[in-house]
């Protein structure tokens, strides 16, 4: 079992405490190089839903990212638990030359998988 970087997770936590999307990130993970900005889990989760609720074929998985009034009650403070994953919205895995999707995408990742990461976002050529 790997042990995540102490300092990826101190920022996940900032990102969680500020309730700030602005931390752009870019991590190598297994099979993939992924770049965007990090959003707390919270936004992350109500942003895939609203996504979800959107689509005909997906409209009920909205539910699974959608805390019920009960889960919320019984959440700890935020900063009270250490983060787990990193949760990148307008993000793109970087595919040669060009980054996937072309509009950015919602991507988990868990902080044990990360082998490398830089602050910012990795640049690319559609050229």
């Amino acid at each position: 079992m790997s042990h995540p970087d102490d300092l990826l997770v101190g920022i996940a936590a900032m990102v969680e405490s500020e309730h700030s999307s602005r931390m752009s990130l870019t991590v190598v993970v297994p099979g993939a190089v992924i770049t965007g900005r990090l959003a707390p889990e919270a936004l992350w989760k109500e942003r895939v839903a609203e996504v979800l609720r959107d689509s005909a074929q997906l409209a009920h998985f909205a539910a699974a990212f959608t805390p019920s009034a009960k889960a919320a009650d019984d959440e700890p403070p935020r900063g009270a638990v250490r983060p787990t994953h990193l949760h990148f919205h307008v993000a793109r895995i970087l595919q040669g030359s060009f980054g996937i999707p072309d509009t950015g995408g919602m991507y988990r990742v868990s902080l044990e998988n990360v082998s490398a990461w830089t602050i910012g976002d990795m640049g690319y050529s559609d050229q």
